[in-house]
């Protein structure tokens, strides 16, 4: 009887540890998830605030094939990969208020974060970018 309540015990004792890991690794999934949704959010909003010099307002033959680097904010590698493949203006994602002769320059901000107690687990968040702009192609 003492063996059976023994190796009960140590079977409860096994899976509450596997469930302290579970919730541990979410728990640190969520943070980092945090983490990379604020760090997009300052890279955007730097990019908007450097005006004139933004990365956003380079010409497509100005960014590389593997994309241009944004910057480390904490302990995130950001970069900026255009979207606008050809020589045509791209049409703008569909909204309410339509505007003819403009087109967009699709751009993806790409966000990476290493996570884990031992950094060994990688977020990656990609967030597009359509700026408006006025079309060369139609005249606007």
């Amino acid at each position: 009887m003492v063996v059976a309540v023994t190796g009960i015990a140590v079977t409860l004792m096994n899976s509450s540890s596997i469930d302290a890991k579970i919730t541990t690794a979410v728990q640190e999934r969520e943070v980092a998830e945090n983490e990379v949704m604020g760090t997009v959010l300052k890279v955007i909003a730097n990019q908007a605030a450097a005006g004139r010099s933004s990365a956003f307002f380079k010409k497509p033959e100005q960014i590389p094939e593997g994309g241009f680097d944004l910057g480390v904010i904490g302990d995130s590698t950001n970069r900026m990969i255009n979207l606008n493949n050809g020589e045509l203006d791209l049409p703008c994602p569909r909204k309410y208020n339509f505007t003819s002769g403009i087109s967009c320059n699709m751009l993806e901000v790409s966000t990476t974060i290493t996570y884990g107690r031992k950094s060994i687990h990688t977020l990656t968040i990609k967030t597009g970018v359509a700026q408006e702009m006025a079309s060369l192609n139609t005249g606007g």
